[in-house]
């Protein structure tokens, strides 16, 4: 079984993810955007199972942060460079299980997986 947690390491949800991973003996991989990157593939491969929509944290400073031209996503393509240059608007934490992608966390949500 593989199991990988995108996120960044000092956010809160990402935290209570790990924190439940941890005591609920689930081995898993992380992978923090800003020390290991991401890349093209990375968020393709998110985007081939979580709608854009989702997978965008309109809600953080990030997100406010940016221009009005910035905020306004005409395709995927423009999509994803705007995630590789600011990592930090991907909703986190994303769980990657045997290649299943999950977005955001939950006890309930988590509980329902099989690891």
């Amino acid at each position: 079984m593989s199991v990988t947690l995108y996120g960044i390491k000092n956010c809160d949800t990402v935290k209570k993810a790990r924190k439940w991973l941890d005591a609920n003996s689930v081995p898993y991989t992380f992978h923090d955007f800003r020390v290991d990157g991401i890349d093209k593939t990375l968020v393709n491969n998110f985007l081939k199972q979580i709608d854009l929509e989702i997978l965008i944290n309109k809600r953080g400073t990030t997100w406010r942060k940016l221009s009005e031209e910035e905020k306004e996503i005409k395709n995927k393509t423009q999509a994803i460079t705007l995630m590789i240059e600011n990592p930090a608007i991907i909703k986190r934490p994303v769980l990657d299980v045997n290649n299943t992608i999950a977005v955001g966390f939950s006890e309930e949500s988590y509980k329902s997986i099989t690891f």
